[in-house]
């Protein structure tokens, strides 16, 4: 991995918290967006939820699942969460922050992912890349024999610890509700 990647993998999460505080300090929201913006949102924690019960990381090419659809369905779901998260904000400038900050950190992180997937799984790895698009999904499951993790175990979700982005995500929405409380005395 070149330099650029590694400090981007190594800051990704770092950096959110700065960025979190700079959306938040931005967020103008209001009840109605609050609400909006947490049904889009559970939307992405639904689509995380589901791909973190098929994951298990560094032991199988997982292809099932939402892994059938797209190679990131975490990441898929993430941007849908990052969506609600801007429209709970009702701030162009949170929300143009939100999407630079996914679009240059992931697409870094995606690609650095591949890499180490590909020598590990070889030969499976490149068919799956072949049928299965990086991040935005197919309409239709690819059917793909080699890899698995076969079906959804709310075990492996529990094992991925995906219950603390819906953890986080219910914190953010209580701060935009005290936000739009405070500013509205």
């Amino acid at each position: 991995m070149n330099s650029a990647g590694a400090f981007f993998v190594r800051w990704r999460v770092r950096l959110g918290y700065p960025l979190a505080i700079a959306v938040l300090f931005f967020a103008r929201p209001q009840p109605r967006s609050i609400l909006y913006g947490a049904l889009v949102g559970l939307v992405g924690l639904a689509l995380r939820a589901w791909a973190a019960g098929y994951l298990h990381k560094q032991q199988v090419l997982t292809v099932t699942g939402p892994y059938a659809y797209t190679r990131n369905p975490l990441y898929l779901g993430s941007a849908v969460l990052a969506l609600g998260v801007a429209i709970a904000t009702r701030s162009w400038i949170s929300s143009l922050l939100l999407g630079v900050y996914f679009t240059v950190f992931y697409s870094i992180v995606m690609r650095r992912e591949e890499n180490e997937l590909r020598p590990r799984h070889a030969e499976n790895f490149d068919r799956y890349a072949i049928a299965v698009p990086l991040f935005f999904p197919r309409l239709s499951p690819a059917k793909l024999s080699e890899g698995g993790s076969g079906a959804f175990s709310p075990l492996q979700y529990r094992k991925n610890h995906e219950w603390q982005a819906a953890v986080g995500f219910l914190l953010l929405l209580i701060v935009l509700v005290l936000i739009w409380r405070f500013r509205a005395f």
